[in-house]
């Protein structure tokens, strides 16, 4: 068996991608399925280039666990319902078009995408990882020139030396990182007084939250602690036994009814043309 790269996907982020780039054309009339047709185009064009073993995370609810540790955490209030309306079959056409899907309800995507890091980063057939995703919470899954962070928006792909270099801490400790300074995406604060120059000295001083001398956070180390566990992505999803379940083999029979329905029936034929060049490559 060829060395196998293995490609994960933040379906989320596409999604919110794919919606509003097409508002730069629409003139604020949302196709119902515009964003769905943009995030299969780019899996498709990945697929055409280079990949073989693709998955992508998705959030088929909003809210997680992490809603119930910190009231604060980020929730779907203000998605926009014509964005929100194409959360579900985004999945469907995507199991349509053959692509594995990973949903989460009680998890996030993020915990998806790092726990199928986790499981492809074990397998020796694995030569690379790549995560297709900006949001800085991922950059904690980074393991040397191996799991790799894909920043389409910033075109960069980020090894543990760039992470290293852009938040001064390493991989591992982004966690703490983003406790100290806070995430405003995500919804919680941060410790008062202290910034990203700050947070990046203190770790590489002391090492974890938990090893900070008392006098360090004081009584906001209970709220670091707290935020280091909303931070802390979850690798423990049991989401595939074998990397091989990753491999794209095609479109299933029931992709066209859904390229009919996305008013898409280019993607079909595309598919299928796409398929066969990958077939080449295997």
């Amino acid at each position: 068996m060829k060395p196998v790269v293995v490609d994960l996907i933040d379906g989320t982020y596409e999604l919110f991608r794919h919606f509003h780039g097409l508002r730069r054309f629409t003139k604020g009339e949302d196709r119902p399925f515009g964003a769905v047709v943009g995030v299969l185009n780019g899996v498709l064009q990945l697929l055409e280039n280079r990949a073989t073993h693709v998955g992508v995370a998705t959030d088929h609810v909003i809210e997680s666990f992490r809603n119930r540790l910190w009231p604060g955490y980020k929730t779907g209030e203000g998605i926009e319902p014509a964005l929100l309306a194409q959360f579900h079959p985004l999945e469907e056409a995507l199991v349509a078009m053959g692509v594995a899907v990973w949903p989460m309800i009680e998890l996030e995507a993020d915990d998806a995408l790092a726990s199928a890091a986790r499981l492809a980063d074990a397998d020796s057939r694995v030569e690379k990882v790549l995560l297709w995703t900006p949001d800085k919470d991922l950059a904690q899954c980074v393991r040397g020139t191996r799991v790799l962070q894909v920043d389409r928006r910033a075109n960069q792909i980020r090894t543990a030396a760039d992470i290293r270099e852009r938040f001064g801490v390493e991989p591992a400790r982004i966690p703490d990182y983003l406790a100290l300074v806070g995430d405003a995406a995500d919804g919680y604060p941060g410790i008062r007084g202290i910034g990203r120059v700050g947070a990046a000295r203190l770790l590489n001083q002391y090492g974890p939250i938990e090893s900070f001398p008392p006098q360090v956070l004081g009584e906001q180390l209970e709220d670091a602690l707290l935020f280091k566990r909303l931070a802390t992505l979850r690798t423990d999803a049991d989401l595939f036994r074998d990397v091989e379940s990753l491999r794209w083999r095609g479109p299933t029979d029931g992709f066209g009814a859904w390229t009919e329905r996305m008013a898409a029936p280019q993607l079909l034929q595309r598919a299928i043309e796409v398929r066969a060049k990958v077939a080449q490559r295997e």
